[in-house]
This record gives structure tokens, sequence and C-alpha cells, in this order.
């Protein structure tokens, strides 16, 4: 077990973002196209957090063109640049899958001062 637990560690960030369910987040991530890296955000509603430790993934949901994206996105996979929070939701569940039913002002969450 310590020798797996070695291996994640190493390969960890230092300071993992401070992600909570309900954030609105954008997240830079690093896109390869041929030989060129360049930058692409991705902003939306965090709606899911699964896992713990080196796999530990977050989902982020948005609806572009009135179609409904959702992405995930590994914590400390290399490809993720950083995640800035937009806004703190305030939310009283730990998934909100319930967004996916709903559109329009039904979908909005609250703030949390």
């Amino acid at each position: 077990m310590d020798l797996l637990q070695a291996f994640s560690e190493k390969y960890k960030k230092e300071e993992p973002p401070v992600v909570a369910i309900g954030d609105t987040v954008r997240v830079h991530l690093k896109v390869k196209e041929g030989n060129r890296e360049r930058i692409q955000v991705f902003e939306g509603i965090v709606i899911a957090k699964k896992h713990g430790g080196i796999e530990e993934t977050f989902t982020v949901r948005r609806v572009s063109y009135g179609v409904g994206v959702e992405k995930v996105f590994p914590v400390h996979s290399p490809s993720v640049e950083k995640i800035e929070v937009v806004r703190h939701g305030k939310v009283r569940r730990a998934k909100l899958y319930y967004l996916r039913g709903r559109v329009g002002k039904a979908a909005k969450i609250k703030e949390a001062l």
C-alpha cells in the first residue's frame, strides 16, 4: 500500500484547486493540435465530485446553444492548467444531477454570500 501511495503522491498537484458543488468555475485546459498547444476555457457549474486522491474528478455542466454539455475533469491532470472560481453557489445536495432536467431560470443556483 505504501508503494501505491508513494506513486500517487508523485503525480498529485501541490495545491489542488478548491472547487465545491454548485460553484461556477472557469477551467483552463491545454489542448494539443498537431504540433501546437493552446489553452481552451470551459465555464460552467460544478454538478458532481467523485473519487479521491490521484483519481479525483469533478463534472462541469454548461448550456451551449441550447444544448447541455458536461465535461469531466481530473483534478490532478497535467492538462488542466488552472481552475478559477467565478462564483460560489449555495446548494444542499452533493450531486446536482437534477439540473439536467431544468432549463432557463429553473436551472439557476443561488449565490453563497
